[in-house]
């Protein structure tokens, strides 16, 4: 495995279309639409309209056909196992789930005119090429591409920011994909913290790994996350997530490959609301009093007179005590002040002071 060191400095701030993602910014959040068009062009073009209306940063989709990432074949690893898509072959599913490549023009050109970018994850060098032809701000290598040095190579020579998903693999693995993309010509890029359980069971997030790959490799890292709610991806963002990724579909009820593990809008925009709310919650360490509390800071508790004290009279635990508001002397002040004389008449309600007594 590839040892890893430290890096010197803390997570860079990089670029992804056109927008600051680092620690001191607030979450990229992508709508990955992929396979929940259900064959229908005219319901991705929807999709994407409706992503952007949720106020998502960014969208992506994938480039692939069912050849170019398997084989058509019912042999041993070529049919899936227990889980959402049990019985079914590789071949089969990727058939259903692929967006057709002849889309992708429409695609592209929908999330311009909605003002949202859109970009894909590429399963082999003919999908780069492919969509080299739309200009897309970024690419995407998909967690079961991270072990596919050469296509990350290839993907990197284009020198276009690079998002990588790292289900499942360790820290030498990740370790490879980056140094291949750190030999690129100065290629931004970005790690996610991914579980790939379909869906991801929440015990099972790990959520920790995050700042852990941020100090490992110095870049931001984000979350691509299978869970069924939206409560992992606020929480990542309150420990550094500077990347969220999560699917959307219409309606989960309308089926798909992907529906079980997928936000509808409402829900995409309320993650979306949650997480930025979550980051500008997160703030620094600070123990000043803030505006909202400068109001409040006046009922904290002090000393105040209790009875009516004449002049001469001794001060007791009768006649003062601690209670709100914040007027008098502090409470730590109470045994020092007991037993002493008052210097003037103290009404009750006086708050006290240093002055009014010998």
């Amino acid at each position: 495995m590839t040892s890893v060191s430290p890096p010197a400095s803390a997570p860079s701030t990089i670029e992804l279309a056109g927008k600051p993602v680092g620690p001191e910014h607030p979450p990229f959040i992508i709508a990955e639409l992929s396979g929940n068009h259900l064959g229908q062009l005219d319901r991705m073009l929807d999709l994407v309209q409706a992503a952007a209306d949720t106020g998502a940063d960014a969208i992506k989709i994938q480039t692939y056909t069912a050849d170019t990432i398997t084989i058509d074949h019912d042999g041993p690893g070529f049919v899936l196992g227990p889980g959402l898509w049990e019985g079914r072959s590789l071949y089969e599913l990727y058939q259903e789930a692929h967006t057709p490549w002849e889309w992708h023009e429409a695609i592209f050109n929908k999330g311009a005119q909605v003002g949202i970018p859109v970009f894909s994850s590429p399963f082999d060098p003919t999908a780069v090429d492919f969509l080299e032809q739309f200009d897309p701000p970024i690419y995407k290598i998909a967690s079961c591409e991270l072990v596919d040095l050469p296509l990350i190579e290839y993907v990197a020579a284009k020198g276009r920011p690079m998002i990588m998903s790292t289900g499942m693999a360790d820290l030498g693995e990740i370790s490879d994909a980056v140094e291949v993309v750190a030999k690129a010509d100065n290629v931004p890029m970005c790690l996610l913290h991914c579980v790939s359980g379909y869906p991801t069971p929440v015990a099972e997030c790990n959520l920790a790994t995050i700042p852990h790959l941020a100090q490992a490799f110095g870049v931001p890292v984000g979350l691509s996350d299978h869970t069924l709610g939206t409560a992992v991806p606020v929480a990542a963002t309150t420990l550094g997530a500077t990347v969220i990724e999560k699917h959307m579909t219409w309606k989960r009820s309308d089926g798909g490959p992907d529906a079980d593990f997928s936000l509808e809008p409402a829900e995409f925009e309320a993650m979306v609301t949650a997480s930025h709310e979550a980051f500008a919650a997160v703030g620094r360490p600070s123990y000043q009093t803030t505006d909202s509390e400068a109001g409040t800071k006046g009922l904290r508790r002090s000393l105040y007179v209790v009875q009516d004290i004449s002049a001469g009279d001794t001060l007791s635990a009768d006649n003062v005590r601690s209670i709100r508001p914040g007027g008098g002397l502090a409470p730590k002040f109470i045994k020092s002040a007991i037993g002493r004389k008052a210097r003037r008449d103290l009404p009750r309600g006086t708050p006290l002071s240093w002055s009014d007594i010998d």
